[in-house]
């Protein structure tokens, strides 16, 4: 399993994270294991019906958006960055994700209202929107439900579990 959380370089999180990074993560041949994930020096996760996807991950937290989206890049998919909500609906449109992974809590404009601007858009009722956040109440998850959401992923997200879902994206989108 590998959890990805953001940490700063100063505090005990970062201690708890370098420890369980030095215990899960090796490298093999030009191979990192991250956990059960193995990723090529070259990207990708070495399975080869694995498809890429153009994602867009909003996060207000740069560090954890861009940690996501580099992660996402070394098991071959396409990303692009927004942090903020208004950013998310300009990027929809101009970089036209099949997958949007989605904060709740963004300056500008919610991840709730976000979404509902980006299904108005012309390509937006195609695309798969995710709300990945740190709210995980049940009156959470009926408010992006509302939203026009197709799912919903609690922080720290594991990544195992998140490539195994956009692989199973490949039916949905095919």
């Amino acid at each position: 399993m590998c959890v990805l959380w953001p940490v700063s370089s100063n505090n005990a999180a970062s201690d708890v994270a370098e420890s369980w990074l030095s215990s899960t993560t090796r490298m093999r041949r030009g191979v990192v294991i991250v956990g059960s994930m193995m990723v090529g020096a070259g990207g990708g996760s070495g399975d080869s019906t694995a498809i890429t996807r153009r994602i867009l991950v909003v996060d207000d937290n740069q560090d954890s958006a861009t940690s996501l989206a580099e992660l996402l890049e070394l098991i071959g998919h396409k990303t692009h960055i927004a942090y903020d909500g208004l950013e998310a609906v300009t990027a929809a449109a101009t970089f036209l994700p099949e997958v949007v992974l989605l904060d709740i809590g963004l300056p500008k404009l919610n991840g709730y209202d976000a979404c509902r601007k980006i299904r108005e858009q012309p390509s937006g009722k195609g695309i798969v929107l995710i709300a990945l956040t740190g709210w995980g109440q049940d009156e959470d998850r009926r408010k992006s439900r509302e939203a026009g959401f197709d799912g919903h992923l609690v922080k720290p997200v594991d990544l195992a579990v998140l490539a195994k879902l956009l692989a199973e994206l490949r039916s949905a989108l095919a």
